[in-house]
C-alpha cells in the first residue's frame, strides 16, 4: 500500500497534557510517513521544549494572540508539507491503522474529505458522530448520526471538525478554513465550500477515534451558547436560500424560547450573540468573548 506524506495538524489551547496524550497516540499509530504540526494558540512558545521531548521532529508553531479554531488550523496549513492534511482535535486519540484506512477513501477521485467514526472517550460504546444530517432550513440546525453505519463508507453533507483528512489539492481548490466564525460552524461552512467544488464527503464506518468532547469550551458553557448562536445566523445568511424563512422562525420562536428557558449567564451570552449577528454584523474579530457572572 502507498504511504503518502500525511501532515497531522492539531491546535493546543492551554491543555498541554491533553495534547500530549494525542501525540503519544500518534506515535503508537505507526504510520510511516507522518508529519506532526502543532499550533500552540495564545502562547508565548515556552512549551516548545516539552513537545519536542515527546516528538523531536515535531513542527511547533505558536501564536501570541488567540486565532480561534480556524485561524490556528490555517497557520498549521501554511507550514504543512504533506500531500494529505489530517486535522485532529487535541482532545482526541487515534489507533493503529486508522490513517491507512482513511486514505483508502481517496481511491475515488471525487472524494474531497474523509472523517472517521467518532466515539466518546468517556464511554466508547456510544457513538458521537457517524455522519451528519443536512441543515434544517427552518431552524438552521443539524444533528450527528449516532448509529453504527451499515456500510463501510457513508456519504455525509458535512465532515466533523474534530477529525478529518483532506488532500492538499482540495484545500488549494476550495480555500482554507473560514476564519470569520472563530469557533463553531466553521467546519460546516468549509464542507459546503468543498462540496461546491464537486467533491464528496465520506465517513469511514470501520475505524474510530476517541473524543473527549468540548474539553476546551465546556459542554454547555456561555461561550458555546454565544458562538453557536452567532455563527448559526452567519452560516444561514451565507449559505441558505431560505435565510428569510429561517430568520423569521428564529425571531418568532427561537429568540423568545431561549430568553425564557436559559439560565441568566447563558441568557446574557445568547442576547449578545443576537445583537452581534443581527444588529452589528460582528464576525471575524479575534478577541474571544468572556462571560463572567
Amino acid at each position: 500500500m502507498k504511504t503518502p506524506r500525511v501532515s497531522v495538524i492539531t491546535v493546543n489551547y492551554k491543555q498541554r497534557e491533553v495534547t500530549a496524550d494525542l501525540l503519544r497516540s500518534l506515535l503508537l499509530a505507526g504510520y510511516p510517513n507522518l508529519e506532526i504540526v502543532l499550533v500552540d494558540n495564545e502562547s508565548d512558545g515556552s512549551d516548545r521544549e516539552f513537545y519536542s521531548g515527546l516528538i523531536p521532529e515535531i513542527t511547533y508553531l505558536y501564536s501570541r494572540e488567540n486565532l480561534g479554531f480556524a485561524g490556528a488550523n490555517n497557520l498549521g496549513i501554511q507550514a504543512a508539507q504533506g500531500e494529505f492534511l489530517f486535522f485532529l482535535n487535541n482532545d482526541t486519540e487515534i489507533s493503529n491503522g486508522l490513517i491507512e484506512h482513511l486514505l483508502m477513501g481517496f481511491e475515488d477521485s471525487t472524494v474531497g474529505a474523509v472523517s472517521p467514526t467518532i466515539r466518546y472517550a468517556e464511554n466508547p460504546s456510544n457513538i458521537q458522530f457517524a455522519g451528519y444530517t443536512s441543515i434544517n432550513p427552518l431552524t438552521g440546525r443539524n444533528h450527528p448520526i449516532q448509529v453504527q453505519p451499515v456500510d463501510g463508507w457513508t456519504e455525509s453533507p458535512y465532515f466533523h471538525g474534530a477529525a478529518v483528512l483532506i488532500p492538499k489539492r482540495v484545500i488549494d481548490s476550495a480555500g482554507v478554513m473560514p476564519e470569520e466564525y472563530f469557533l463553531y460552524y466553521e467546519e460546516l461552512d468549509w464542507s459546503v465550500r468543498i462540496r461546491e467544488k464537486g467533491y464528496r464527503i465520506l465517513v469511514a464506518g470501520e475505524v474510530t477515534i476517541l473524543h473527549k468532547e468540548s474539553i476546551s469550551t465546556g459542554k454547555n458553557s456561555p461561550l458555546k451558547v454565544y458562538y453557536q448562536t452567532r455563527n448559526r445566523i452567519r452560516f444561514m445568511k451565507q449559505n441558505s436560500r431560505y435565510y428569510r424563512l429561517f430568520i423569521g422562525f428564529f425571531l418568532a420562536f427561537s429568540l423568545p424560547k431561549n430568553l425564557i428557558r436559559l439560565p441568566e449567564i447563558h441568557k446574557k451570552a445568547f442576547k449578545m450573540a443576537c445583537q452581534d449577528a443581527l444588529l452589528l454584523g460582528k464576525f471575524g474579530w479575534k478577541d474571544p468573548i468572556n462571560f463572567l457572572p
